[in-house]
């Protein structure tokens, strides 16, 4: 245990952001000198707040079964080497969790039964930051090579942990990925503000060196077919997300100036990182409104305050949610409780409980505003309040209203694996699809989750390939497709 009273001495507290209005200057991280920095001060009597406690719901609470307690201590301890080696062993990419992941583990924390639990986040992401700064955080090349290869497609989380854990087993690892940098959602979809790309390109390099080959701007299904895939590669890792954004079918949804947010957010990341875009989708001056009140949703905001939106509101057909956890939703679930995201500190308007029935026009085929109706929700229905509608003005409305599944044409039509249900590339508990050889891991198998999700399900699928192509594994095992943590 590493301080037995600190739960009794000491509240919670986390990092200090950089005022608003000196924030929303630029596209750096919220944080001074970054998190890990402004972290430091505070984060070692943080730690010792663990109580240690006899089953650590924590671990439950976080797919990746993080192994909290111990890393509290040895923070704690001022052991940060300590610290990063048990980190590392259950998450392949704590820079990117300690800054994105809503942290479940948090809620299923056992001192927030009656307290404000550990900020095992920001303990997360202050290991990592002081790990990368004091050489601690090294290549891990094979021993041996196996003489088999892998072929990973899509360059997110999942697939860079598949990519990492399969490469360190020996195996010669490809990811493709068709932008033109690897990284995915992290490097494209996620705002400077929330992570810098410094973190990303860290990490890939350590990878690099390790043995990973990365091909990037190659559109696997167009620019090279399943057939050459399979014919080239002994198995293949399907990690390449639930990127079929779901539209709003509603009237005037023709009208220039509505865009769905993974059109928005990569163009403005492209010039935050110094890049030119032709005919930027730009908030500047501009009426905005975000349908969708998710994390996407607050990055639209973020990102449309710091290019200097004349207002912005967010949609949400959901009622707002309760300041506190709710009856039904108790310890250790993952509570829907109002959340504010450093977005939503710098601007913008949150409304609930609408659906909007209509966008409107003018004269040149741009929108100028939408239609919007209250709504309640009975009995999980929502129904509409007779005489509640209105409209609010926009010249730019984003959709951001989450993900239906991967995309179908192109590799998945060609692989011809067969799908759920929900619409997700089927699998077993091996992560197996229904193609000899071809693996699904993350939201192209499970749908639009959490980071962490993706980095567990990347890990596990690598272990399952190992398995598949030497008839055992050393691999982690963390997490089988059909299990759940006690949080949703």
């Amino acid at each position: 245990m590493a301080d037995p009273k600190g739960f009794l001495k000491n509240g919670r507290e986390v990092a200090t952001r950089r005022p608003v209005d000196e924030r929303v200057q630029d596209w750096d991280e919220v944080y001074p000198d970054g998190i890990g920095r402004a972290l430091l001060p505070i984060i070692s009597t943080q730690a010792g707040r663990c109580m240690d406690c006899g089953i650590p719901f924590c671990h439950q609470g976080c797919p990746l079964g993080n192994i909290i307690p111990e890393w509290n201590d040895l923070v704690w301890r001022d052991d940060w080497e300590g610290a990063i080696e048990r980190l590392h062993a259950t998450n392949n990419f704590p820079e990117f969790t300690g800054r994105l992941c809503p942290a479940p583990c948090e809620t299923a924390c056992v001192l927030g039964i009656n307290q404000d639990p550990v900020t095992i986040k920001n303990v997360e992401v202050s290991i990592i930051d002081r790990a990368w700064e004091r050489g601690y955080v090294r290549p891990q090349p094979p021993e041996w090579l196996s003489g088999r290869t892998v072929a990973v497609i899509g360059s997110g989380p999942a697939g860079l942990a598949a990519a990492q854990q399969l490469t360190r087993a020996g195996h010669t690892v490809a990811v493709y990925e068709r932008a033109d940098k690897i990284g995915g959602l992290l490097r494209y979809g996620i705002p400077e503000f929330k992570m810098e790309k410094k973190h990303l390109d860290r990490r890939l390099d350590q990878m690099r060196r390790e043995g990973t080959v990365f091909r990037a701007g190659v559109d696997v299904g167009s620019d090279l077919t399943a057939e050459s895939l399979r014919d080239r590669y002994d198995a293949v890792v399907l990690a390449m997300g639930a990127t079929a954004a779901r539209d709003l079918p509603a009237p005037g949804r023709e009208l220039d100036g509505i865009h769905q947010a993974m059109d928005y957010l990569p163009q403005s990341n492209r010039v935050s990182l110094g890049e030119s875009v032709d005919d930027q989708i730009l908030a500047t001056g501009k009426d905005v409104v975000i349908i969708g009140g998710g994390d996407t949703g607050a990055d639209c905001l973020g990102t449309a305050t710091r290019q200097g939106a004349r207002s912005i509101t967010q949609l949400e057909i959901l009622p707002e949610p309760p300041q506190a956890r709710p009856a039904g939703q108790p310890w250790p679930t993952y509570p829907m409780v109002f959340r504010v995201s450093s977005a939503h500190e710098e601007a913008g308007d949150r409304v609930y409980s609408v659906s909007t029935q209509e966008f409107l026009g003018d004269e040149s085929g741009r929108v100028r505003a939408l239609r919007l109706v209250e709504v309640e929700l009975k009995d999980g229905r929502f129904s509409e309040i007779a005489g509640s509608e209105r409209e609010i003005p926009a010249q730019l409305v984003l959709f951001a209203m989450g993900f239906v599944g991967p995309e179908r044409p192109g590799l998945v039509e060609q692989l011809g694996v067969e799908l759920d249900e929900r619409g997700n590339i089927a699998r077993n508990a091996a992560y197996t699809t229904s193609v000899p050889g071809v693996f699904v891991a993350g939201d192209a198998g499970r749908g639009q989750s959490l980071i962490v999700w993706a980095i567990a399900e990347g890990r596990a699928a690598a272990s399952a390939v190992d398995r598949y192509l030497t008839g055992s594994t050393t691999l982690p095992y963390p997490i089988k497709p059909t299990e759940r943590p006690l949080v949703v």
